[in-house]
């Protein structure tokens, strides 16, 4: 793909989500008159709505897969690699605002987000074994909990590493062992 249309597409992409997030009814037009693109560019690119959609979803999926890798669950310190993790996070979720639901049940999407969610559990009873989190809480409370202070400090008026350190500090406090 030539560099320009790397761009074209990388804009289409992060304005539909950040434009979608705001208003899920947002067509491709205005999509591409935000993103400085050509209607039928976009067209050229995705048949329809729904395919746009996906790109978006897919796009969404492959930044929190290289959030994960970059965190190094196994071989990083716990705290460092939930930082990594969190810092990410924040930035994808502010990157790709848009959740999109119904992309939730397409099996090859549900495959890698179960994949994403296994990873974050393993690393999240790494974390119980070695002593930083509480092994007296329910099962799934502590991911649970990860997962909202997630959202809530992407939506925080802060950069990303300081809402990481607030959401590091928040969770191991709150269930992590004293």
């Amino acid at each position: 793909m030539r560099a320009d249309a790397a761009r074209n597409l990388e804009a289409v992409l992060t304005t539909g989500a950040r434009m979608l997030a705001g208003d899920p009814s947002a067509s491709i037009g205005a999509i591409a008159a935000e993103a400085g693109v050509d209607r039928r560019t976009v067209y050229r690119r995705f048949a329809s709505r729904e395919d746009l959609l996906a790109a978006i979803y897919d796009s969404r999926l492959t930044a929190v897969e290289e959030v994960v890798r970059a965190a190094r669950f196994t071989e990083t310190a716990v705290p460092v690699a939930l930082h990594r993790y969190a810092e990410g996070i924040v930035e994808v979720n502010r990157a790709w605002p848009v959740e999109l639901t119904r992309m939730r049940a397409e099996p090859s999407i549900q495959d890698r987000r179960s994949r994403l969610a296994a990873e974050v559990d393993t690393f999240l009873q790494r974390a119980t074994e070695e002593g930083f989190l509480r092994s007296d809480i329910p099962e799934g409370w502590a991911s649970r909990l990860l997962i909202q202070l997630l959202h809530l400090a992407s939506r925080e008026d802060m950069d990303a590493p300081r809402a990481a350190d607030l959401l590091v500090g928040t969770f191991l406090g709150g269930v992590g062992a004293h």
